[in-house]
């Protein structure tokens, strides 16, 4: 059984979750591209916990006060130069409690718990015949498979009878290798995995990718820091529990070499602020020169099992740890690589098997690795699961019932004060010289603008799912979509494609179309409210297509010009200049320490800092532009630019559980909530005048000290 990966996004250089546990916080480490997903920087992290529990059912959007701010949310008591997050959210910090069965919550997750309900509400009509989408039989029977748990009891681990005999069949490395060929449609993994995405460097075609891959932990520090020693000794006690429910031989001692070959392998992987690297990250290579790189890794035999045509020319991401995986893999005895096979299949499987696999997988990957105290709702899962593998049929229903038609047109007004707003930033940088001034407006002017939902939506009709066997719908959507980006191969990028269905709550900037895109759910409060006072709006969605649109000019995103390729346009001087401010900016997010002993990697997040610098900064400029020299009006005793900042800080109230938090700052390149506020206010001239913070003030941070790129 195959986990599904259709619409899980990754941002740049980030590893494709080809064993994405639908009940899971975590996702296997594999470091290949497998879709032009693995091309986008997103607002908000992308692989997160659903949210679980009979959460309330209601259909409406959120209302925040009067004027779209919770003011019973501030802490008052709190001076805003000394914590601004908390000053804006203190007492609504005090006052939540995260879910038992989430690891973090806040108004990203609200949101997101309202798409599940309404997610719900339209899987439900599908089950009782109520829906008149062309693609209605298939959403009620993909429901009904996933919800059908009396058959999963009755089969247990039966649908993981024919993958484990195929590894039992098994009699070469080569034999092994052709195996692994087959994981994009069958449930085994590769330690070189290959994918699909678009062509950095002539992004009107699509490419053959490959990296390194094959870790079952969150990221290579879980098994090379010695913080993380006690979760690796419960990963070795949790494959030996797999293999054992397998029915696999020797579970305790295979799961000892299991480890330690995967221990091996994270010590020769890159790490994920190399490969954040869009530069080194983009090595073409052919087959017979693969083969040089990894002897003893026959790629012919590999290719031959794929699926994909006659391949001769592949992007090697991770190319230096390719010889390492080669000679590792060539000193791995075949019975430790198919005991680990066996392994990865089971855990990828599991969340779609009978109760005591969903436990187990559950007990591991969401309460020991994220702290998460409760398991979801089946619904929800369910809801997850057909949002990753049909999402463009029940988003089709979706924007039909909830999104109003005037939130588009709005959108488009304020993307392009946003845009109007950059612009006048560039035509005025004091860093930067007239060459590349010139090259970044004319990329400013080709970006492409995406709102609510596609003007084209997904065919399905070549998908099949059936009421009574998720496991066959499982591995017919993974065939579905792998065949699906195959066959296009050889053809032009299909840019009116989207990477998020209409009823994500995100956002992101894709580096090859450069292009923004806002699915439906996101405009919402506290984000985008019609009848909200404009700089909350300004503050809210204003500083999201501020942050989007600042991500084709962060420190990767500025490395693709306007018509999405992968080259320099820069002068040496200006991209010198540039990289003395991501440095400093990088340097104070690296000093934020969240848990003792855990810290904000500067160089990780640097995008997404980048982001959220450039996005405040524009929401604020572009909230002055619409007053048109009229003083903005005072409410409830605040300021518009005082209204912004909050608005900004209402979009991340969020808390996380400890766990959850040390994961997210090893392996997401966001920073967390708590600093996209505090890390990211204390750059911005405007907020020191707003909140007359001074010298002394515990954020303060000194004018010729504070970073400004765009």
């Amino acid at each position: 059984m195959i986990s599904e990966t259709r619409k899980i996004l990754l941002s740049a250089g980030a590893a494709a979750a080809l064993m994405f546990a639908a009940n899971g916080a975590s996702a296997h480490e594999d470091h290949a591209c497998t879709d032009e997903a693995c091309d986008m920087e997103l607002l908000f992290a992308a692989v997160d916990t659903p949210a679980g529990g009979e959460a309330t059912a209601s259909l409406n959007s959120p209302k925040f006060g009067t004027w779209g701010f919770d003011l019973s949310g501030m802490d008052r008591a709190v001076k805003p130069g000394d914590d601004f997050f908390k000053f804006a959210n203190g007492k609504w910090d005090e006052r939540t409690e995260i879910p038992s069965d989430r690891v973090r919550y806040g108004n990203f997750h609200k949101l997101r718990e309202l798409s599940e309900n309404r997610m719900h509400a339209i899987l439900e009509d599908a089950a009782a015949g109520k829906l008149t989408d062309p693609d209605a039989a298939k959403i009620a029977a993909g429901y009904a498979s996933f919800m059908d748990e009396a058959t999963l009891e009755k089969l247990d681990a039966k649908p993981l009878a024919p993958w484990l005999a195929g590894i039992r069949k098994v009699k070469t490395k080569d034999d092994f290798t052709a195996l692994m060929g087959r994981a994009n449609t069958a449930p085994y993994a590769s330690i070189l995995p290959v994918g699909i995405t678009i062509d950095a460097k002539s992004p009107t075609r699509y490419a053959v990718t490959s990296g390194s891959g094959g870790l079952g932990l969150p990221d290579r520090d879980y098994y090379l820091q010695p913080g993380f020693a006690e979760k690796k000794a419960k990963y070795e006690a949790y494959v030996a529990q797999m293999l054992t429910m397998a029915g696999w031989e020797k579970p305790a001692e295979n799961a000892k070499a299991i480890v330690a070959f995967e221990t091996r392998l994270a010590e020769a992987s890159w790490s994920r602020i190399q490969r954040r690297d869009r530069d080194k990250t983009y090595n073409p290579m052919s087959p017979a020169e693969l083969n040089a790189l990894t002897p003893g890794f026959d790629w012919n035999r590999y290719l031959a099992t794929t699926g994909l045509p006659k391949v001769e020319r592949i992007i090697v991401t991770t190319n230096t740890a390719f010889g390492p995986f080669a000679k590792i893999y060539a000193e791995t005895p075949l019975e430790t690589l198919k005991a680990w096979q066996a392994f990865h299949v089971t855990d990828g499987a599991a969340p779609y098997l009978s109760k005591r696999f969903v436990d187990a997988n559950w007990a591991f990957r969401s309460k020991e690795l994220a702290g998460q105290p409760e398991q979801q709702a089946r619904w929800k899962r369910a809801a997850a699961f057909m949002d990753n593998n049909i999402g463009e049929a029940v988003g089709r229903v979706y924007v039909a019932r909830y999104f109003p038609p005037e939130a588009k047109v709005k959108m488009d007004a304020l993307v392009g004060d946003i845009r109007t707003a950059l612009k006048g930033r560039i035509e005025t940088l004091e860093w930067m010289g007239p060459e590349t001034r010139a090259k970044a407006l004319e990329k400013l002017s080709k970006f492409t603008v995406k709102i609510a939902y596609p003007d084209k939506w997904e065919d399905y009709s070549a998908l099949t799912f059936k009421p009574d066997d998720l496991e066959g719908n499982v591995t017919r959507a993974a065939v579905y979509d792998w065949n699906r980006r195959v066959a296009r191969l050889n053809g032009p990028v299909d840019k009116a494609e989207w990477g998020m269905t209409p009823q994500t709550v995100n956002a992101y900037y894709n580096f090859a179309n450069n292009e923004i895109v806002f699915p439906a759910a996101i405009l919402q409060p506290p984000f985008f409210d019609p009848d909200a006072d404009p700089a909350i709006n300004y503050g809210g969605i204003g500083g999201v297509i501020g942050h989007e649109i600042s991500h084709g000019f962060d420190d990767q995103g500025r490395k693709s010009n306007g018509d999405g390729v992968l080259t320099d346009w820069w002068t040496a001087e200006d991209a010198s200049k540039f990289k003395v401010q991501a440095d400093r900016l990088g340097a104070q997010y690296s000093a934020f320490e969240p848990l003792p002993g855990a810290k904000v990697q500067g160089g990780l997040t640097m995008g997404e800092n980048i982001g959220d610098n450039g996005g405040l900064s524009l929401g604020l400029d572009a909230y002055h532009a619409s007053l048109k020299g009229r003083p903005a009006p005072v409410i409830d005793g605040l300021t518009g630019d005082q209204r912004v900042f909050l608005g900004w800080a209402q979009v991340w109230r969020e808390k996380a559980r400890d766990e959850a938090l040390r994961q997210q700052v090893v392996t997401d390149p966001h920073s967390p909530a708590y600093y996209r506020v505090n890390g990211t206010i204390r750059n911005v001239p405007g907020w020191y005048a707003a909140w007359d913070v001074q010298p002394g003030d515990k954020l303060y941070v000194p004018p010729e000290q504070r970073v400004k790129i765009w």
